[in-house]
Protein backbone atom coordinates (compact mmCIF):
# COMPACT_ATOMS: atom_id res chain seq x y z
CA UNK A 1 0.00 0.00 0.00
CA UNK A 2 2.87 2.30 -0.43
CA UNK A 3 2.17 3.55 -3.48
CA UNK A 4 -1.44 5.16 -2.35
CA UNK A 5 -2.07 9.14 -1.94
CA UNK A 6 -0.26 11.23 1.04
CA UNK A 7 -3.62 13.66 1.51
CA UNK A 8 -0.57 16.16 3.19
CA UNK A 9 1.19 16.29 0.21
CA UNK A 10 -1.60 16.35 -2.58
CA UNK A 11 -4.01 18.16 -0.78
CA UNK A 12 -2.06 20.12 1.99
CA UNK A 13 -5.12 23.30 2.60
CA UNK A 14 -7.20 20.17 3.06
CA UNK A 15 -4.59 18.56 5.55
CA UNK A 16 -4.65 21.98 7.53
CA UNK A 17 -7.62 22.04 7.66
CA UNK A 18 -8.00 18.61 9.76
CA UNK A 19 -5.18 19.90 11.63
CA UNK A 20 -6.97 22.49 12.79
CA UNK A 21 -10.15 20.47 13.71
CA UNK A 22 -7.81 18.39 15.80
CA UNK A 23 -6.34 21.04 17.50
CA UNK A 24 -9.74 22.55 18.57
CA UNK A 25 -10.27 18.77 20.02
CA UNK A 26 -6.91 18.81 21.55
CA UNK A 27 -7.61 22.24 23.46
CA UNK A 28 -10.76 21.41 23.79
CA UNK A 29 -11.60 20.66 27.77
CA UNK A 30 -12.18 17.00 27.16
CA UNK A 31 -10.04 15.08 29.58
CA UNK A 32 -7.09 13.64 28.38
CA UNK A 33 -8.51 10.06 29.07
CA UNK A 34 -11.83 10.71 27.45
CA UNK A 35 -9.88 11.95 24.62
CA UNK A 36 -8.14 8.71 24.39
CA UNK A 37 -10.74 6.55 25.44
CA UNK A 38 -12.58 7.90 22.00
CA UNK A 39 -9.70 7.63 20.05
CA UNK A 40 -8.91 4.34 20.86
CA UNK A 41 -12.62 2.44 20.83
CA UNK A 42 -13.55 4.27 17.50
CA UNK A 43 -10.29 3.86 15.48
CA UNK A 44 -11.13 -0.15 17.01
CA UNK A 45 -14.51 -0.34 15.20
CA UNK A 46 -13.11 0.83 12.10
CA UNK A 47 -10.18 -1.07 12.06
CA UNK A 48 -7.40 1.53 11.59
CA UNK A 49 -4.75 -0.03 12.91
CA UNK A 50 -2.35 2.85 12.27
CA UNK A 51 -4.24 4.88 15.11
CA UNK A 52 -5.01 1.95 17.07
CA UNK A 53 -1.49 2.13 17.55
CA UNK A 54 -0.84 5.25 17.87
CA UNK A 55 -3.81 6.17 20.13
CA UNK A 56 -2.73 3.35 22.34
CA UNK A 57 0.73 4.36 22.63
CA UNK A 58 -0.31 7.49 23.62
CA UNK A 59 -2.86 6.53 26.30
CA UNK A 60 -0.20 4.75 27.78
CA UNK A 61 2.01 7.25 28.03
CA UNK A 62 -0.89 9.46 29.41
CA UNK A 63 -1.67 6.76 32.50
CA UNK A 64 -4.34 4.49 30.95
CA UNK A 65 -3.63 1.09 32.04
CA UNK A 66 -2.97 -1.94 30.00
CA UNK A 67 -6.02 -3.70 31.23
CA UNK A 68 -8.74 -1.51 30.43
CA UNK A 69 -6.82 -0.97 26.88
CA UNK A 70 -7.27 -4.37 26.44
CA UNK A 71 -10.82 -4.55 27.84
CA UNK A 72 -12.61 -2.03 25.77
CA UNK A 73 -13.57 -3.54 22.89
CA UNK A 74 -15.72 -5.65 26.11
CA UNK A 75 -16.35 -2.28 28.53
CA UNK A 76 -19.62 -3.07 28.65
CA UNK A 77 -18.94 -6.22 30.24
CA UNK A 78 -16.36 -5.26 32.40
CA UNK A 79 -16.34 -3.14 35.60
CA UNK A 80 -13.15 -0.95 34.30
CA UNK A 81 -15.34 1.82 33.08
CA UNK A 82 -16.99 4.87 34.91
CA UNK A 83 -20.53 5.72 34.20
CA UNK A 84 -19.17 8.50 32.60
CA UNK A 85 -16.59 6.56 30.47
CA UNK A 86 -19.59 3.99 29.83
CA UNK A 87 -21.84 6.88 28.49
CA UNK A 88 -19.02 8.44 26.31
CA UNK A 89 -17.82 4.84 25.31
CA UNK A 90 -21.85 4.03 24.22
CA UNK A 91 -22.07 7.82 22.22
CA UNK A 92 -18.89 6.67 20.41
CA UNK A 93 -19.97 3.38 19.07
CA UNK A 94 -23.35 4.83 18.03
CA UNK A 95 -21.53 7.74 15.91
CA UNK A 96 -18.81 5.98 14.48
CA UNK A 97 -21.92 3.20 13.64
CA UNK A 98 -24.26 6.08 12.49
CA UNK A 99 -25.86 4.45 10.07
CA UNK A 100 -27.86 2.62 12.79
CA UNK A 101 -28.54 6.45 14.16
CA UNK A 102 -27.69 7.43 17.49
CA UNK A 103 -30.29 6.42 19.97
CA UNK A 104 -32.35 8.39 22.28
CA UNK A 105 -31.27 6.08 25.21
CA UNK A 106 -27.41 6.84 24.62
CA UNK A 107 -27.60 10.51 23.35
CA UNK A 108 -29.98 11.56 26.57
CA UNK A 109 -27.84 9.28 28.90
CA UNK A 110 -24.70 11.33 27.81
CA UNK A 111 -26.53 14.66 27.86
CA UNK A 112 -27.54 13.45 31.30
CA UNK A 113 -24.10 13.48 32.51
CA UNK A 114 -21.73 16.35 30.47
CA UNK A 115 -23.20 20.09 29.93
CA UNK A 116 -23.83 21.03 26.61
CA UNK A 117 -20.61 22.27 25.73
CA UNK A 118 -18.39 19.35 27.07
CA UNK A 119 -21.03 16.96 25.33
CA UNK A 120 -20.67 19.32 22.21
CA UNK A 121 -16.47 18.54 22.37
CA UNK A 122 -17.41 15.25 22.69
CA UNK A 123 -19.20 14.72 19.94
CA UNK A 124 -16.15 16.54 17.91
CA UNK A 125 -13.98 14.38 19.06
CA UNK A 126 -15.77 11.39 17.73
CA UNK A 127 -16.07 13.44 14.52
CA UNK A 128 -12.71 14.15 14.05
CA UNK A 129 -10.87 10.50 15.23
CA UNK A 130 -13.60 9.14 12.17
CA UNK A 131 -11.91 11.05 9.74
CA UNK A 132 -8.35 10.20 10.95
CA UNK A 133 -9.42 6.95 10.42
CA UNK A 134 -10.72 7.35 7.21
CA UNK A 135 -7.71 8.95 5.61
CA UNK A 136 -5.63 6.24 7.45
CA UNK A 137 -7.44 3.34 6.07
CA UNK A 138 -7.70 5.03 2.63
CA UNK A 139 -4.39 5.92 2.33
CA UNK A 140 -2.98 2.63 3.62
CA UNK A 141 -1.37 4.31 6.62
CA UNK A 142 0.30 1.38 8.97
CA UNK A 143 1.69 1.38 12.37
CA UNK A 144 5.98 1.61 11.98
Amino acid sequence: MSNRIKINEAEPAAYKAMLAFDSYVEHSSLTTKHKDLIKIRASQINGCAYCIDMHTRDARKAGETEQRIYALNAWRDTPFFDEQERALLALTEEVTLISNKVSNETYNNAAALFDHGYLAQIIMAIIIINAWNRIGISTGLEPK
